[in-house]
């Protein structure tokens, strides 16, 4: 109840909802049955989009309206994609397999003893065209991956990264340019 309390009743009867779009959104067992389920929801999904099986949460705060897909991504299985804000994937984006994007940041209930330490904030995550996110990387609220850039599996976007760099680590920094294979210091 006391979650209730804190975000009222409309957003519950969203969170009931969107919920409910959830469970029989994972009935769709093919990439163009779940592009279309989305673009219902109000999604913005380009032509030729595969999206293989992802999980989608905070989808009763912006909700669907905040998700737009470009032509030709790719979204790989057991990817997990946070709707408290804007997510942004530009043409021919690819998320392989288990990568997270989040764009919000909270603690807890309004009383938790962090929340003066840590506000709760959201802010949106956009990832320009041709970029590609390795397996198991986490996209933190507020980053923009630039055009062209190669993130190493494993990696933790915690800042915006130029265009065409190959970025690693955690966090993740700049290694190389990729067009000219260029080492950055």
């Amino acid at each position: 109840m006391n979650a209730v309390r804190e975000i009222g009743w409309s957003k519950t009867l969203r969170f009931a909802g969107s919920t409910f779009f959830l469970a029989l959104y994972n009935l769709a067992l093919f990439p163009p049955l779940r592009a279309a389920a989305l673009r219902m929801m109000g999604a913005r999904v380009g032509r030729d989009c595969v999206i293989h099986s992802t999980r989608f949460f905070n989808a009763y705060r912006l909700g669907f309206r905040g998700l737009e897909l470009g032509a030709k991504c790719f979204i790989g299985d057991d990817c997990l994609l946070d709707l408290a804000d804007r997510i942004v994937l530009h043409e021919s984006v690819t998320l392989a397999e288990r990568v997270t994007i989040l764009t919000h940041t909270n603690v807890g209930y309004a009383d938790h003893p962090l929340q003066a330490y840590f506000p709760a904030f959201t802010a949106p995550v956009i990832v320009e065209r041709g970029a590609f996110i390795g397996v198991n990387t986490t996209i933190l609220p507020g980053v923009t991956v630039g055009e062209g850039t190669f993130v190493a599996a494993g990696s933790v976007l915690t800042v915006d990264t130029l265009p065409w760099t190959l970025v690693a680590g955690v966090p993740a920094r700049a290694l190389r340019d990729v067009r000219s294979k260029t080492p950055l210091t």
